[in-house]
């Protein structure tokens, strides 16, 4: 299982009167990984767009854990959580530089086509990407590595 990591430095920006990152912001930090995962699977969600296809977030989890200041690096670990041909669950966990976790959380979404909402199969539209996503879950499942 490819598990992606994102590093970002925390900006002053995204913290909050209490001087700690604020909550919102690693819902951004997820797309980031998100984002990063697709890419270090070999695609890419503009050229999905291009398509006429987009990714809508149908739910959200998020657990906070140690709060990030300003100046520290945060690590996105992202990695697929599930995948069922028509629905993605990402997972992710947020580390600061020493380490120690941050943020646990969880995004899952849906493929559809812009114009009406309407669902798509990934195995229809995008058979490499679903044989790439189908890998990775049958590896998380299994306990097998990915290369």
């Amino acid at each position: 299982m490819l598990i992606s990591k994102k590093e970002i430095e925390v900006r002053y920006a995204e913290t909050d009167q209490m001087g700690v990152v604020y909550h919102a912001n690693y819902l951004v930090w997820m797309e980031l990984g998100r984002t990063q995962i697709v890419k270090d699977l070999g695609f890419n969600y503009a050229d999905m767009e291009k398509d006429g296809i987009i990714s809508p977030v149908l739910n959200i989890e998020a657990t906070y854990k140690k709060p990030m200041r300003y100046g520290e690096k945060a690590i996105v670990h992202t990695w697929i959580e599930n995948y069922d041909g028509i629905r993605t669950i990402y997972g992710y966990e947020v580390y600061n530089e020493q380490g120690e976790l941050s943020f646990i959380g969880k995004s899952e979404h849906v493929c559809v086509k812009k114009e009406n909402f309407r669902p798509i199969s990934l195995r229809k539209i995008y058979p490499d990407w679903h044989e790439v996503y189908q890998k990775n879950q049958r590896q998380k499942t299994t306990g097998e590595t990915v290369k």
